[in-house]
């Protein structure tokens, strides 16, 4: 890593200083410059920079919200609060299954501690209880939730403005990078309660005519559709064309412009499972895959996990076959820093969001910790390639700390002043900086040292 004197040399050289005074200039010797051609900016503020992705504090559709009320105060359900935060704990801090494999590896090496030890009894029956018993007590106990009408309504009040805050922060991303995009046909599996169809609602009723919900649990289902229905089982829709069924569409010719799988790839119970339903969700895409999970580290690996999957299949739909990117998060199709870091962290997002007036609900607003990554049919060159800012914006009184995942695959550390930036120092955060990789060719040939001590 250069040092600051070796900074101020890049920085003031001839090849990466700062034209028109308009722009980021160069901040991390050998990754970032300024991407002065495609005058990004114009002559608008700063305050308006095309990186800036910030989603204001949302809030579920008025009528969602009266029609949750009014269901959980009919079904009447006792101790609906403490269950559900018993749900919410729990689905947080759930973890993935431990595939069989695995467990027989656990159980081979446990079964040859135990042989090494000759005070045991080498009785074949009691070794394997011993083995039996260590994995219990070392293993991870997944369960699948079955979400009867019971469940259903308290996973409801647990998720479902969480939920819809999550998803439309993705649908955001979307809306605020190709505002031409108006898809008319969507698909969301796992759909549960159905906040995906009011997201998708309120960012594109205007051109979408037809909502495809799947979901195993007849009840979910059900509920979902009474709360588009106001609560009620014979009202009028709040959002006409949406069809529920258990089943994903079997023709291998149905596409739609946007598939969401949100929280749903936790549920399975397998990496066959997930695997055998990305590559399903992404041949019945069209334009955009969205898959949403918890901010956590293993909602993160999910999501890496397909991401991989999309990018290295080798299977072609003879009906599309266009290949696949990453939209969003990830500026580039390579290993994910994060989780390749000496210390893996969870690329995650906040979302801030008005709670839904339940009586237990003592704050107005929450925030919603969730990892996302949007896949997209078609080339890379067709979608902004700007480094992603990866953590919070650290503030100092005369410059900016920012971590930037960069397109040639790294995490790169950026400081912003307000003597070489001008004023684009403190009057936003954006989430994308329009900085660009440049070639070795146009790098220093070298960077002078700082004597020891300065």
């Amino acid at each position: 890593m250069a040092t600051a004197r070796g900074l101020r040399h890049l920085l003031t050289s001839s090849r990466w200083r700062r034209r028109g005074g308009e722009a980021l200039a160069a901040v991390v010797p050998g990754v970032s410059q300024v991407d002065n051609n495609s005058d990004f900016l114009g002559k608008k503020p700063h305050r308006q920079h095309p990186g800036i992705l910030r989603l204001p504090c949302v809030e579920v559709p008025q009528a969602l919200a009266a029609a949750a009320q009014f269901l959980l105060l009919e079904y009447s359900m006792p101790n609906v609060e403490k269950k559900v935060q018993a749900l919410t704990n729990y689905l947080w801090s759930r973890r993935l299954p431990v595939e069989p494999e695995e467990l027989r590896r656990r159980a081979v090496h446990l079964e040859e501690k135990f042989l090494e030890n000759p005070d045991l009894l080498q009785v074949e029956e009691k070794l394997r209880e011993a083995v039996l018993r260590a994995l219990r007590k070392t293993t991870y106990h997944w369960q699948e939730l079955s979400y009867n009408e019971s469940l259903s309504l308290v996973y409801m009040a647990a998720r479902l403005d969480g939920g819809f805050a999550a998803v439309s922060r993705a649908f955001h991303e979307i809306r605020a990078r190709v505002p031409e995009f108006q898809p008319q046909t969507l698909m969301d599996f796992g759909s549960g309660t159905g906040s995906v169809t009011w997201a998708a609602h309120s960012a594109w009723g205007q051109s979408l005519r037809e909502y495809m919900c799947v979901d195993s649990s007849a009840a979910m289902l059900v509920l979902a559709e009474k709360l588009l229905k106001g609560g009620s089982e014979s009202g009028e829709p709040y959002v006409p064309g949406v069809f529920f069924r258990q089943f994903l569409p079997v023709s291998p010719k149905v596409q739609f412009d946007v598939v969401v799988s949100a929280f749903s790839l936790s549920e399975l119970p397998s990496k066959a499972d997930r695997t055998e339903l990305v590559q399903t969700l992404w041949r019945k895409t069209s334009h955009f895959l969205i898959l949403v999970e918890n901010g956590t580290k293993a909602g993160h690996c999910l999501l890496m996990d397909a991401r991989d999957l999309v990018l290295k299949g080798k299977e072609k739909s003879p009906l599309d076959p266009r290949p696949g990117f990453v939209f969003a998060p990830c500026p580039h199709e390579l290993p994910c820093p994060q989780l390749t870091a000496s210390k893996p962290l969870a690329c995650s997002f906040s979302q801030a969001y008005h709670c839904i007036p339940f009586s237990w609900n003592k704050k107005k607003q929450k925030e919603e910790k969730f990892s996302m990554v949007i896949l997209a049919r078609g080339s890379p060159e067709e979608a902004n390639r700007w480094p992603r800012i990866t953590q919070p914006i650290l503030k100092r009184p005369r410059h900016v700390h920012c971590h930037l995942c960069c397109p040639d695959g790294h995490i790169q550390h950026a400081v912003i002043t307000a003597r070489q930036h001008g004023r684009y120092k403190g009057t936003c955060s954006p989430h994308l900086l329009p900085v660009i990789t440049p070639s070795e060719s146009e790098l220093p040939p070298s960077l002078p040292e700082d004597p020891p001590g300065n």
